[in-house]
């Protein structure tokens, strides 16, 4: 595991800004047993639902993140807030988990907080630690037409996962 420096911050600090957070892209983690992969998230949102700062990460059925996030009760989501890891966004947003040992191949260095056995990608700028309180799975029949069309053309939907944000930090 990595040897990095963290501070931690209140969600607060953070959240006026969470609209910048995703369209270049983050590193959603999860593990299952001894199976740690990442992936790229390339949107969800950060908010304020049941009184909780509350983060929800989608995955797409069709990805071995998506069977990985359904046995665990934790995930990770660490963001590159000024444009490192872009090569490794890439490669993790294009390559499955099932053909590549994505973190090895790329030489990731994870750090293990002490909340989770999840770890956070160190290197990267801000990290949230977020526990599992609600998930749900998309229905087509529910989305706009217009939607559906453009995103969905095969139908291959995603889950919504929430989390309950635990704790933020950011790399010092």
């Amino acid at each position: 595991m990595a040897n990095i420096n963290l501070k931690e911050v209140k969600f607060t600090e953070v959240l006026n800004d969470y609209i910048n957070l995703f369209p270049k892209g983050a590193f959603l983690t999860t593990k299952q047993e001894d199976k740690i992969n990442t992936m790229t998230m390339g949107w969800g949102n950060v908010g304020y639902i049941w009184g909780k700062n509350i983060i929800m990460v989608p995955v797409r059925k069709s990805r071995y993140t998506h069977q990985l996030i359904e046995n665990s009760n934790y995930f990770t989501v660490s963001v590159p807030l000024n444009n490192q890891y872009q090569k490794e966004l890439k490669f993790c947003g294009t390559k499955s988990g099932l053909n590549y040992d994505k973190i090895a191949e790329l030489k990731l260095p994870l750090y293990k907080t002490e909340l989770t056995d999840v770890p956070i990608i160190s290197g990267n700028d801000l990290h949230f630690i977020a526990k599992i309180v609600y998930k749900q799975d998309m229905k087509l029949e529910n989305l706009s037409q217009d939607y559906q069309n453009k995103n969905y053309p095969e139908a291959d939907m995603h889950s919504f996962y929430y989390g309950e944000i635990i704790k933020v930090y950011q790399e010092v």
